[in-house]
């Protein structure tokens, strides 16, 4: 799948190199084709993942997760009472993030319905599981992660996700304007929750993941926000999705 990411799109090649022009990763400008390459394998993954995770019985699917580090830190934030906004980025598996927690606590995520009417009700399917719920990026979405928030309970948002107009505003991603999302910081301001880095890191080989969880100290601004999500891909680089339009003009 990731070959015919590199191969047959002509596109993703180009937009990868262009989103990586100024993120100065080592590993990257040490052999950008290896890189590219490398990535275009691991966005194969992300796709063919998705839909494996979405359609095995939840226990095996949660039973994915190998280990989780920084737990500690959840259960931190759950006992002070505010609700936890989790921030996972498009890094590693994105979408075992939110249904491993989901396994011990209920969660509500946020996402942008698809263009596509056939694909929402398996969407749903895959994602509205145990404890695990979904709301659109929309006023009722809106209203009800503030619900959820204000009864201690945890929402997840995709933090790189590029808003609508007029729902965002320019800071630097990778030293390059980005149009970033406002929500967070409303969130947070409205009910003093506590802000949490996750992302499920893919081990090789098909072996699982290992998820991560670390507290953001932040006002909820963009720039913080960005910094942090820089931060995590550093660690792990050619997991994240690089061929996303981060940068696309409005």
């Amino acid at each position: 799948m990731g070959y015919l990411f590199y191969f047959g799109n002509k596109k993703f090649a180009a937009r990868v190199k262009d989103n990586l022009s100024t993120a100065h990763i080592p590993e990257a400008e040490k052999s950008l084709n290896a890189f590219i390459r490398h990535n275009a394998r691991e966005s194969g993954k992300a796709i063919l993942e998705t839909f494996a995770i979405w359609f095995k019985p939840l226990a095996k699917a949660q039973g994915l997760v190998k280990a989780s580090h920084g737990w500690d830190h959840v259960e931190a934030a759950l006992a002070r009472g505010k609700g936890i906004i989790f921030l996972t980025p498009h890094l590693g598996c994105f979408e075992i993030t939110a249904l491993h927690y989901a396994q011990f606590h209920p969660v509500t995520v946020l996402y942008r319905p698809s263009r596509q009417a056939w694909f929402e009700p398996i969407v749903s399917e895959g994602r509205n599981r145990g404890m695990m719920r979904q709301t659109p990026t929309n006023l009722t979405g809106v209203r009800t992660l503030l619900k959820c928030l204000k009864k201690g309970e945890a929402i997840g948002i995709l933090p790189d996700q590029v808003p609508k107009f007029g729902e965002g505003v320019w800071a630097n991603f990778f030293d390059r304007p980005a149009y970033t999302m406002t929500l967070i910081g409303k969130l947070l301001e409205a009910t003093g929750a506590t802000v949490m880095l996750a992302y499920g890191e893919r081990l090789s080989w098909g072996r699982g993941y290992v998820i991560h969880f670390e507290p953001l100290e932040t006002t909820g601004s963009p720039e913080e926000i960005n910094k942090g999500i820089e931060s995590l891909i550093r660690r792990c680089p050619t997991q994240y999705l690089w061929s996303y339009n981060r940068f696309k003009k409005l």
